[in-house]
């Protein structure tokens, strides 16, 4: 916990310390700009770029490595939410209409044929279900700790996966300021050069670097929002999905419990019924003579 806490203070520290160096880079390229002569009166102003042109300039400041790391770490994002999506839909988790059937079958005391039907369902209710009946003839408590075991391994599996975002979450801004400390070098080596400086160079350098620096937390922004609403859905579809199985396993437990109807032949009213095969017969006692 304090590593954690160390290294978290570093972070902010080196944030800080390259906000502060953008800033003063900024002050250094306003007052070489301030000191320079006047342009011409009769030159028109500069026009603000649109948005076409700050697309451009946005996707050429990225450049062939951080363009191409970035646009790789954006698809995996995309297909990681993407997949979430579908696994954790509610017809996925608790497929409609299979409760209703697979409680008729238990009713109907069709055992083999409600197994069967939990086992060929691949949903995460049929998983669960298939797990604790597969345990249900040592004890309802060992039903369950086996449904329960198989609910933790594929709340594990969708963990694993929505954790990719959070380390999106967490390389997104790193990549930033990789980028932004890349071409705050760059400007530096440029005033270090010697000579005049080019404000409206050095301007462009700053500029390319806060470029990286704007598609790292654009892409960190929605990995972590993801990254929570996945986190909640899960824990979620997990309960609902375990208090369906166990209610599903109590009742066939107790239904498996119950004596099966009577298939004998049915006497005819006021007819008596045989007198028992191993009924033994009456004796009378014999007085000694």
């Amino acid at each position: 916990m304090g590593f954690a806490r160390g290294t978290s203070w570093r972070w902010w520290a080196f944030a800080f310390l390259t906000v502060v160096a953008l800033i003063l880079v900024g002050e250094m390229a306003l007052a070489q700009d301030a000191a320079a002569p006047p342009a011409d009166a009769a030159a028109p102003p500069a026009k603000s770029g649109g948005v076409l042109e700050f697309l451009v300039h946005f996707f050429k400041s990225l450049g062939i490595i951080f363009g191409a790391v970035l646009g790789i770490i954006s698809i995996c994002l995309i297909a990681f939410v993407v997949m979430l999506f579908l696994d954790l839909r509610m017809s996925v988790i608790i497929p409609p209409g299979f409760v209703e059937e697979f409680t008729d079958t238990v009713n109907k005391r069709q055992f083999k044929q409600a197994f069967d039907m939990a086992r060929a369902d691949n949903s995460f209710l049929g998983r669960v279900l298939t797990a604790g009946m597969s345990r249900l003839q040592y004890g309802l408590e060992d039903a369950r700790d086996a449904a329960s075991n198989m609910i933790d391994t594929i709340k594990s599996s969708k963990e694993q996966m929505n954790s990719y975002l959070a380390v999106i979450g967490t390389l997104g801004p790193l990549l930033g300021l990789v980028g932004t400390v890349f071409g705050m070098i760059k400007s530096f080596m440029a005033m270090g050069s010697g000579g005049q400086i080019n404000a409206a160079a050095l301007a462009d350098g700053i500029s390319h670097a806060l470029c990286v620096t704007l598609a790292g937390v654009g892409l960190a922004v929605p990995a972590i929002f993801f990254n929570s609403f996945f986190k909640n859905r899960i824990t979620h579809v997990s309960m609902d999905a375990g208090n369906i199985a166990d209610d599903l396993l109590t009742q066939m437990y107790h239904n498996s419990k119950k004596p099966a109807p009577a298939s004998g032949t049915v006497t005819a009213p006021g007819t008596v019924a045989p007198a028992s095969v191993n009924q033994a017969a009456p004796t009378t006692a014999v007085k000694p003579a």
